[in-house]
């Protein structure tokens, strides 16, 4: 995807008024949409910037552009990380979990369309549900297989490499814009010995819409918090024993894995059963992981000369428990012997980590 260059914004009429609704149009560009070959649904993404609104918001409608196109939004949140992606039906705005004067806008098309102008309104209802959090996210225990598809593209438009270091999760509403963390999942071993801090740049495996770590998912909601509906397919026979496409499951994977996560993170040997955290669920302190063509190592202590544990790949959004005094190291962020605790007994040097909230001392 090229550069949105020549982007036009522009607040409508109701921006002044009294009730608090904001209207505004968002104009498309020439642009090349990547289409996804990873995917049974070959969809390519438009990112909008986000824009700033004069007052806060929850509810957001939009004028929907037409068969083939999908209208998403999300909103940042008072820590300064983003929402989750919400579509907008026709019939149904989309409530965001909390009020924000930041919104984000993505297209979502199929081949043979092209993208098209959007006119959206928000405004705040008192009446919406605030959505729950945990700390450090909610975390399941998930079966992991891993995606391959070197040269493929993902459907945030991401060209796999060798030794890749993402994830894919079986709904678009956890899907981070390419080349961005702003959803990364904590993805460990069964017994935690290793993890990996990896961002959500695909979608899959079997589903596209099936959010199952989210109480209040989008499809498949008689089944239990946590559990993947290709899991039930799998063992229960859930649906015919089928995926929403109506492929017969043969496997109960809830998550994908990238190369590099997979062998290298984790150092799995085959398809197995892994604890996934979903670090955008959480709450509090957090940062971004910079470097440049390598991941962030993950040590059993926070000095250079400890044992690996794992990564944290670059642009993952991490959350932090505290920070303390370890091996000074220069990295993206300068100079620096601090030391931030992702989890118990797993540690990044804090130079290659740009703070969003500053975690407390350990």
């Amino acid at each position: 995807m090229t550069a949105l260059s020549g982007l036009l914004l522009s607040l409508g009429p109701e921006t002044a008024r009294a009730t608090s609704s904001v209207t505004w149009t968002l104009h498309v560009p020439r642009a090349d949409i990547a289409f996804a070959t990873t995917t049974p649904e070959a969809t390519g993404l438009y990112d909008f910037p986000a824009r700033r609104l004069d007052v806060a918001v929850n509810t957001v409608t939009a004028t929907v552009p037409g068969d083939g196109i999908a209208v998403d939004v999300r909103g940042q949140r008072a820590d300064g990380s983003w929402s989750e992606w919400v579509e907008i039906l026709a019939d149904n705005p989309a409530v965001l979990p909390e009020s924000t004067t930041s919104v984000q806008t993505r297209l979502v098309l199929t081949p043979g369309t092209a993208p098209r102008g959007v006119d959206l309104t928000a405004w705040h209802d008192g009446a919406a549900r605030t959505a729950a959090a945990t700390p450090y996210g909610t975390t399941f225990r998930l079966f992991a297989t891993r995606e391959g598809l070197v040269g493929g593209t993902t459907a945030n438009g991401h060209v796999i490499v060798e030794r890749d270091h993402f994830v894919a999760l079986p709904s678009r509403r956890g899907l981070a814009p390419r080349g961005e963390g702003s959803y990364t999942v904590k993805v460990c071993t069964l017994d935690n010995a290793r993890c990996e801090w990896a961002p959500v740049w695909d979608v899959g495996p079997w589903n596209t819409k099936d959010d199952h770590w989210n109480d209040d998912r989008e499809s498949w909601r008689d089944l239990p918090h946590g559990e993947p509906q290709a899991q039930a397919a799998y063992e229960d026979g859930y649906n015919g024993g089928r995926d929403q496409f109506g492929r017969t499951v043969k496997n109960p994977a809830g998550i994908d894995l990238a190369d590099g996560t997979f062998w290298d993170g984790l150092q799995l040997p085959t398809n197995t059963w892994v604890n996934v955290t979903y670090q955008w669920t959480g709450y509090g302190p957090w940062g971004t992981v910079e470097t440049v063509g390598t991941s962030l190592n993950v040590r059993t202590a926070p000095t250079t000369a400890a044992e690996k544990a794992g990564f944290a790949a670059s642009t993952a959004e991490v959350r932090i428990e505290c920070f303390l005094t370890g091996t000074a190291v220069d990295g993206s962020q300068g100079f620096s012997d601090r030391w931030y605790r992702l989890a118990p007994g797993k540690y990044v040097a804090a130079a290659y980590v740009r703070s969003g909230i500053a975690p407390p001392p350990c």
